[in-house]
């Protein structure tokens, strides 16, 4: 049986982050200190991936350590959900990069094209950044 908290949110078992339109990606400062950034996430077979300007202090920070967190949020990084313990690498292969890209593109439609339009418009297009965010097992059973 599901429980009424799961179904409420609109989510799986299993997936902290099925229906959440906005995710709070929280990389870590060196001393610690946690700074959560609301982002897409769009999800490719247990794996979420996200977006960002390449001098971004997020993409930063995940140059230091692959820790991090996530939380379903609305589009300002309020929570709608619990805090995940999840790792966050960079990517660069042109292959996975376009699977990150297809999935975007995918769950995010038109805003997704006009934000990559836009981009390419003003040249940040191909300075972006792209992050793949994954969990453990375990940390998905305990949702």
């Amino acid at each position: 049986m599901v429980s009424m908290k799961a179904e409420e949110k609109g989510r799986t078992m299993g997936d902290p982050l099925a229906e959440a339109r906005y995710v709070n990606l929280a990389t870590f400062r060196r001393d610690g200190t946690r700074v959560g950034t609301p982002v897409w996430a769009a999800e490719v077979g247990g794996v979420y991936y996200v977006f960002s300007a390449g001098d971004a202090g997020k993409v930063k920070r995940l140059r230091h350590t692959n820790r991090a967190e996530v939380a379903a949020c609305d589009a300002r990084g309020g929570l709608l959900g619990e805090w995940h313990s999840a790792r966050a690498e960079l990517i660069e292969g042109p292959g996975e990069v376009q699977v990150a890209l297809d999935a975007l593109r995918a769950k995010y439609g038109w805003q997704m094209r006009l934000t990559d339009a836009l981009a390419k418009v003003t040249g940040r297009y191909v300075k972006r950044a792209y992050i793949r965010v994954s969990f453990s097992t375990d940390e998905l059973g305990a949702c």
